[in-house]
């Protein structure tokens, strides 16, 4: 039997199709979200990960940056998102370089990035800006350096030092299985996601964790009148030329809309309409700890200094692309490049009472160069070589072992999760375990593309009637934003 029908349906429950539902129903529409797991907020939701342990932390994301204070403004979320008091530290021999928040340029290519996010940020939450009108308002010797040739010639030119080098690359490189000179640029589109949010660049801390911003999320769609539904896979869309689309369940419903969001990766949509597509390739290893204190660093810095920003281990930029060349050769680098942050030296508030007062934190690990494919023949085994790698890098910044700091949780076991791409691909639905859903887009208009829908203008148009991108899938996607989800409803709203 079939329901009656919806002006908007989104398939995935996570930031992004609550963020266009909250929008849609606030303007009237009639809008269903179905979202396969018993939980909404897909990577960005919150849970207590260790048994009897009251900590609860973030599985997949950590920071946030992309979120525009404008739709956090519009749809009325109370959220707080806090600046740590170091921006990063890389341990050198038995010193290191450590960068405070208000610590001066860098490199001198600090400065003229700040300047290109200032004029490109506030165009994420507007149609589609054309490629030669940004060019024309940014610094053209920039734009050819980070748009035009790979990014290695310009992280090269802007400094000499190995560590800040390597530093400046990680954000082109995570999530992303790619090297300076990859002359495909989805390191320098990487790169650029990762220095516009809010027009600086800072990934800040969200109190309560992401947890709390998809719960905040949930809210504000139900209070908008929008349906939420768990336990509610969608198998199949059919596209219609004219006239609604039908979303198919597993429970043998079959409902139909005006139009159907997608919050799910492209390879995802591909199956769901019957013509199946390779899955991207994802690259990232995230390992969530609990410990009972935090360990001393071997170059002796203050431990919630050391901490507090983001530690770079094992990513100079010379190791960067050994261990992209290891990668390449079907083996996992170690030890692995990586880089920790400990949420709770900045918000303590994912911790229960007793926890806080006896002192713990969470460490976050997000490791680069282990593609998918490393993991496919033995995953369990390949997860513990990964593992094992991730902490050598780790311990080799200590000054004291790891496993004596690692808190324990019900039965005894180490506070300590793994996730590689195949188990973000599982419990995710994220083919190849992308973080992004595939290779990020610029977010801009070519200039031989001239748009002829509200859909195309926003960057959220599919190749299928009736169905738009409501997530990563959108020219702006990736990372923790809203803005597949804010772009989506704007080009419905437009549309009228």
């Amino acid at each position: 039997m079939n329901a009656a029908p919806d002006d908007v349906i989104i398939v995935g429950g996570g930031h992004n199709g609550l963020v266009a539902a909250a929008y849609l129903a606030r303007a009237g529409r009639r809008v269903t979200v179905l979202e396969a797991r018993g939980a909404l907020g897909g990577a960005v939701a919150g849970d207590r990960i260790f048994s009897g342990v009251d900590a609860r932390l973030s599985r997949f994301s950590y920071l946030v940056s992309l979120l525009p204070q404008t739709i956090v403004d519009e749809l009325g979320l109370d959220i707080e998102l806090r600046s740590r008091p170091v921006r990063s530290y890389t341990p050198v021999g038995d010193g290191g370089v450590l960068v405070s928040r208000d610590a001066a340029e860098v490199s001198v290519l600090d400065e003229r990035l700040h300047a290109f996010a200032t004029v490109l940020e506030p165009t994420l939450t507007q149609p589609l800006p054309r490629a030669a009108d940004l060019r024309a308002r940014l610094d053209p010797e920039l734009w050819v350096a980070l748009v035009e040739r790979p990014i290695g010639s310009l992280i090269e030119s802007s400094t000499p030092d190995d560590a800040v080098r390597g530093a400046l690359l990680t954000d082109a490189l995570i999530g992303t299985f790619s090297y300076a000179h990859d002359p495909s640029l989805r390191q320098n589109r990487c790169f650029l996601y990762h220095v516009i949010g809010n027009g600086t660049g800072e990934w800040r801390v969200p109190v309560g964790g992401m947890g709390a911003v998809a719960d905040k999320l949930v809210r504000a769609a139900t209070r908008a009148g929008a349906s939420l539904e768990t336990h509610a896979p969608v198998t199949a869309i059919e596209p219609s030329e004219t006239g609604s689309t039908t979303v198919r369940l597993a429970d043998g419903q079959a409902r139909s809309a005006d139009h159907v969001l997608v919050n799910c990766g492209p390879a995802v949509l591909d199956r769901l309409v019957g013509t199946p597509s390779p899955p991207p390739v994802g690259s990232q290893l995230k390992i969530n700890m609990l410990l009972r204190r935090l360990p001393r660093l071997r170059s002796r810095l203050d431990p919630e200094i050391g901490f507090a920003g983001t530690l770079h281990l094992g990513q100079g930029y010379a190791r960067l692309q050994q261990a992209y060349e290891v990668a390449t050769a079907g083996r996992i680098p170690d030890p692995l490049p990586c880089e920790v942050y400990c949420h709770t030296l900045t918000d303590r508030s994912i911790l229960g009472p007793e926890l806080r007062d006896r002192g713990y934190h969470t460490l976050t690990l997000f490791g680069l160069h282990t593609p998918i494919d490393l993991f496919r023949a033995d995953p369990d085994g390949t997860r513990e070589l990964a593992l094992q790698a991730a902490l050598r890098a780790l311990q080799d910044a200590l000054a004291e072992p790891l496993e004596d700091c690692l808190a324990v949780d019900g039965s005894g076991q180490p506070c300590l999760e793994v996730m590689t791409p195949l188990d973000i691909e599982a419990e995710l639905n994220m083919p190849g375990g992308h973080i992004f859903h595939g290779d990020l887009d610029w977010p801009w208009l070519p200039d031989d593309l001239r748009p002829t829908s509200p859909a195309e203008r926003w960057g959220v148009a599919t190749r299928y009637p009736g169905i738009l991108w409501c997530g990563s899938g959108a020219r702006r996607g990736g990372a923790v934003s809203g803005l597949g989800g804010h772009n989506a409803a704007m080009a419905i709203l437009e549309a009228g």
